[in-house]
């Protein structure tokens, strides 16, 4: 007796997005008021460096280089460049606000590895 059974492949691609957390986009909001500007958007980009090869950089940004990519939370903009999106496709931007630690997190699908401090990824 032969069963055969239909077999389906279901092929996903990597996301393209980034999210900011709602405390991460409250932080963010809040030290663009301080800033007192409207015009600036929070830059996230990967660049060569670290021990592990690869490093993260969050930084307000007024710029609009070709191929960005614009996500929008909560009234906060946050702008990736096309270079950067492979390697943050998926990852989600947090803040993390206690007594052991204070500042940005990004939990990244695409990195396979960090460095012991946890400043750069591969």
């Amino acid at each position: 007796m032969t069963i055969e059974t239909e077999q389906s492949t279901v092929e996903t691609t990597p996301s393209t997005e980034v999210t900011l957390s709602a405390g991460a986009a409250e932080k963010v909001g809040s030290l663009l008021a301080q800033e007192g500007r409207d015009d600036l958007a929070l830059r996230i980009a990967v660049q060569p460096g670290g021990c592990s090869g690869l490093r993260y950089q969050l930084f307000f940004d007024e710029r609009s280089l070709d191929g960005d990519q614009i996500f929008e939370f909560g009234g906060v903009n946050v702008v990736v460049d096309r270079m950067s999106l492979p390697y943050l496709g998926g990852a989600t931007i947090d803040f993390v606000d206690t007594i052991e630690k204070q500042g940005f997190t990004i939990d990244n699908p695409m990195a396979t590895g960090s460095c012991a401090c946890g400043d750069s990824f591969h």
